[in-house]
């Protein structure tokens, strides 16, 4: 097996941590070209280049560095590996990929591959979840020293500086069974993963493979409530709460009276109005074989 090696330099543990992935995929036979994109806007056009020559990819970084990788995975069919060298590793966490290199590893090198979905909203893909309202907020105030200083924990400290800064605003959601639903909210969050945000959940039932996306909208009335409820936003629980509404489908309709901006695997890079779909087993990737979760 040839492997396309990508490693974003730039993420917490990329540039620290590549030496010892580098041993770990040699110490297992592997062959690899090494290309070190610029920027992750290189990411996608670097696979399709080398498409003809490598069987899979391996990319090294956190949640942002997978999700610009996202089209040219899903162009080229290439197996995706995952080196876990982010903050909030989501995408890992869903698929339950130990963020220990030498585990990861050497799920590459068992071979384990499953088809997983993505999700898509105006022609921009994402793993885990996309939203609007607090959670680009919350983009705009982790940078990354934050995240080089705080870890995970970068999170939280965002999301309370945020909180300040939010306002509610009306949207009008349309199902993909025509039903309408119209609300005031802080977030509207539409998941295909299972975790995003460093943990938190979008829903307690969410996997990265079930063919439908999670959604649910967070309509507080007062600021506290969203203290209250984070216990059950870590556990996806958060629908038990009178003040969140929830619901699956396969594609919803987002319009807002003003242009939003869209936080996509923790990047801004779309508005509301919105379309959001589901696109089934769009992509390969290596995962954990029973031995190996056991």
């Amino acid at each position: 097996m040839k492997a396309l090696l990508l490693v974003n330099r730039q993420s917490r543990h990329g540039k620290d941590k590549l030496e010892e992935a580098i041993d770990y995929l040699r110490e297992s036979g592997l062959e690899w070209i090494e290309a070190t994109p610029k920027n992750p806007g290189m990411i996608a056009n670097l696979i399709r280049q080398h498409q003809d020559s490598v069987d899979c990819v391996i990319i090294g970084g956190g949640d942002g560095t997978l999700n610009a990788a996202i089209p040219g995975l899903v162009e080229t069919q290439l197996p995706l590996g995952i080196l876990p060298l982010g903050t909030a590793n989501d995408l890992a966490r869903t698929l339950n990929i130990p963020t220990t290199l030498a585990e990861a590893c050497q799920i590459i090198t068992e071979r384990k591959i499953e088809q997983i979905d993505v999700g898509w909203v105006n022609g921009k893909y994402f793993f885990n979840v996309a939203s609007i309202g607090l959670s680009v907020q919350i983009t705009r105030k982790l940078n990354k020293d934050t995240k080089q200083k705080w870890g995970v924990f970068a999170y939280p400290i965002a999301a309370i500086q945020a909180l300040r800064h939010s306002r509610p605003f009306w949207a009008e959601l349309v199902l993909d069974t025509g039903e309408h639903r119209r609300v005031k909210t802080i977030q509207i969050a539409v998941g295909n993963g299972r975790y995003y945000g460093g943990g938190m959940t979008v829903a307690s039932t969410a996997t990265i493979d079930d063919q439908q996306l999670d959604v649910y909208s967070l309509n507080l009335k007062h600021w506290w409530q969203l203290f209250a409820i984070l216990p059950a936003m870590r556990s996806g629980d958060q629908t038990s709460w009178s003040f969140v509404d929830g619901f699956s489908c396969r594609e919803v309709k987002v319009q807002t009276r003003r242009r939003l901006p869209i936080n996509t695997d923790g990047e801004i890079t779309t508005q509301a109005p919105a379309h959001f779909r589901v696109v089934p087993q769009a992509l390969k990737v290596f995962v954990p074989s029973v031995e190996s979760s056991s």
